[in-house]
């Protein structure tokens, strides 16, 4: 691995984080797999080489639990979902070097081998430890098999992690107060003999571990807080049937935890991969083995792309896995926030989600979608869906701009210059332009933000409608055909940059524009350098690559989805009534429920201290208010700021009475940048908390122009 700007001469290897198969997919589970795809694709587009890997999650608790419920076995029920994702992920543009699974001849071998070798390393023991059991259905009870209270935060917890509170991963015993959920049952702790990970023994390497991370700032600011509370040994076996059986002497049929073979399936995945091309294609040792040969003395590139809720197993257990076993350790980790929906959290037990395969049944194309995903917010926040925002975004960005600028150019030069290239060369200004689009590619893929990827490429297409708009080419081509030639060639040039450019989002459409351009191959296979090239395929008439949402889908599309939830929220009331008090029959939704809320979520992305000190936050008092003609919700402030007296827009009608507001202290952004709204000047900005326009104020008595420290 190096820390050298990409691209480098190491193998990479892109991750993502495996989906448990044990349900369906929603647009949420998808902002990681576009995420990673978007992020696998552009490494390509700048000449690295690279593979990008995952497989399903097929062992575990939640598997078997459900498996039972169906009446089927745990690999039945799991190979089925298997196979759904895999047919799911490529009809998402969502393209796999390779997708395996965790209970193949390949992982079980890696994975039975890896723990072996920390065996021999002395970093494994042996520990009795107390485990749940449940006396009246006389069985132990791990993981998902028991919740209870978590021992740090006090929060609602499943026996492997507290995930609704602190989110940390728990161990065999830690659970308070723990119940069974397979029969309600309150449960007992039981002593077992149990296998144990020396993480604690990796407390200094993994310090220098996350100095040295790449990736979201969240991925590596959360592991540092564990790692100074003192970081516990972890147990990696279970008392299951499914799973993988631990390696070697074995009197309790224990298998390993599911989060011990479930990252080596990465590696799994990427030498399957190599299998199938060849090593002088992609060599996994290369890449994953510290070592493995003298060209590649410091393994690859390794880049994992998860949700923020499994940053602790990527950041602590595995790289201290791979420490220990002399594997190449990552380079980077991209934890994602989750996406909600309309404000709320996806529901899978209220139907309330908007599933992969609905999306695609409602007439969709993927790269829409994609382009949302991938840019509606940096990667590590939580995002909002809702099929409003989804048709502004398309609408305004992916039609008005991208699209609108596409169909305009080629549509003019395909009528009045049939064959490219239609000048000598691109203009210096062009050129620069297309150069500069080059340069913000780099450096998203360098700053690993694929919402930057997007954005360089709307930009361009942005400078691209500016720039035929302002050489208006149908002006000149009956008086200065040269002029116009030569306008309209840099247009397709700026085209064909953008059909490079924003191939990692779009690929689908992008390779269809690369037909429309005429160019030979495939855009798939071209790297940035492609961007500069001057256009020379002959034009076919183009079609508009997006489509626009119009309002009355929107409007059908919010009604199925609130039928949905009432329907599926009549059905649980149906249950709960018949159920009554019988708690042996009740079951848990709430391991596949995120929390519902209102609140927008915190933002990861954080600010320096210098960075606040450039805010001039002041104490004001409003000395006048008064409403601005043909404005429906702004009144006109007359602010004291001490030094001075401003004039301020404020967004506070119909929320606050006009003739009570002079006198009220405010809180004020000075140095805001001046506006001019419905004609009056604005300068500066009121702050105020939520959509009522709770308007912050002072608790004592600071004057006016007192700073905000």
């Amino acid at each position: 691995m190096s820390h050298d700007d990409f691209p480098t001469d190491h193998p990479a290897v892109v991750t993502c984080g495996l989906p448990y198969a044990n349900g369906d997919l929603h647009i949420g589970h998808l902002r990681t797999y576009v995420g990673g795809d978007v992020y696998a694709r552009a490494l390509e587009r700048l000449g690295q080489e690279t593979a990008f890997v995952s497989g399903s999650d097929m062992h575990g608790t939640p598997v078997a639990v459900n498996a039972e419920q169906e009446g089927v076995s745990p690999e039945a029920f799991a190979l089925d979902w298997h196979e759904r994702y895999a047919e799911t992920f490529p009809k998402f543009n969502v393209a796999f070097d390779n997708y395996g699974h965790t209970h193949d001849e390949t992982n079980t071998e890696i994975t039975q081998q890896l723990v072996r070798d920390l065996e021999e390393a002395g970093h494994v023991y042996e520990k009795e430890i107390m485990v749940a059991y449940d006396p009246v259905d006389d069985q132990y009870l791990p993981d998902r098999y028991v919740e209870g209270t978590c021992p740090y935060c006090g929060a609602h917890a499943r026996g492997d992690e507290c995930d609704e509170g602190c989110q940390r991963h728990l161990e065999p015993g830690e659970v308070e107060d723990p119940v069974s959920t397979i029969t309600g049952n309150p449960a007992e702790y039981r002593e077992r003999t149990h296998e144990f990970f020396e993480v604690s023994a990796f407390s200094e390497y993994l310090s220098g571990f996350l100095d040295r991370l790449e990736g979201t700032s969240n991925a590596r600011n959360q592991p540092r807080e564990w790692i100074e509370q003192g970081l516990q040994d972890w147990c990696i076996t279970r008392d299951m049937d499914w799973g993988i059986d631990l390696p070697g002497e074995n009197p309790q049929d224990l298998v390993l935890y599911v989060w011990v073979d479930a990252p080596i399936e990465y590696v799994s995945s990427t030498k399957q991969y190599s299998e199938r091309v060849g090593s002088d294609v992609f060599d996994w040792e290369a890449a994953w083995k510290e070592g493995a040969d003298d060209d590649h003395p410091e393994g690859g590139e390794i880049v994992h792309v998860i949700g923020r809720d499994i940053i602790q197993h990527h950041t602590i257990f595995w790289p201290a896995m791979l420490e220990a076993t002399g594997h190449a350790e990552p380079r980077a980790v991209m934890a994602s926030g989750f996406v909600t929906l309309g404000g709320k959290g996806f529901s899978t037990s209220r139907d309330r989600a908007v599933w992969a395969d609905e999306y695609l049944e409602e007439g969709f194309h993927p790269d829409p979608l994609r382009y949302y995903l991938a840019t509606n917010g940096g990667f590590q926040q939580d995002v909002d869906f809702s099929w409003e925002k989804f048709r502004d975004r398309v609408n305004t960005e992916l039609v008005g701009t991208v699209g609108n600028f596409l169909y305009r150019s080629l549509l003019f030069a395909h009528r009045n210059y049939e064959d490219a290239p239609i000048a000598d060369a691109t203009s210096d200004e062009v050129a620069d332009r297309i150069d500069e689009a080059i340069a913000d590619v780099e450096a998203a893929v360098n700053d690993y933000s694929v919402r930057a990827l997007g954005d360089a490429v709307t930009d361009l297409a942005r400078f691209g409608n500016e720039y035929i708009q302002h050489n208006e080419p149908w002006k000149l081509v009956d008086d200065e055909p040269e002029e116009a030639a030569r306008v309209i060639h840099d247009c397709v040039a700026i085209a064909r940059a953008i059909a490079v450019l924003f191939e990692p989002i779009a690929p689908e459409k992008c390779e269809r524009l690369w037909d429309q351009l005429g160019e030979g191959g495939s855009v798939h296979d071209v790297t940035v350098d492609a961007a500069r090239e001057a256009p020379e395929g002959d034009l076919s008439e183009p079609e508009e690559l997006f489509e626009k949402v119009e309002d009355d889908r929107v409007e059908e599309l919010n009604a199925k989805l609130e039928s949905r939830v009432a329907e599926a929220e009549d059905d649980e009331g149906d249950e709960t009534a018949d159920e009554g008090d019988d708690e042996d029959h009740e079951t848990d939704d709430t391991a596949t429920e995120e929390p519902m809320t209102d609140i927008d979520p915190i933002s990861d992305d954080r600010i320096s201290f210098e960075e606040f000190q450039e805010l001039d936050v002041r104490v004001g008092r409003i000395e006048e208010a008064e409403e601005i003609e043909g404005a429906d919700d702004l009144l006109k402030l007359r602010v004291d700021l001490g030094a001075e007296t401003r004039t301020i827009v404020a967004g506070l009608k119909g929320l606050h009475a006009v003739e009570e507001l002079p006198g009220t202290k405010v809180v004020v952004l000075a140095n805001m940048k001046k506006a001019e709204l419905f004609g009056v000047e604005s300068n500066g900005m009121v702050l105020a908390a939520g959509e009522e326009a709770d308007l912050l104020t002072t608790h004592e008595n600071a004057e006016p122009g007192t700073k905000v420290l």
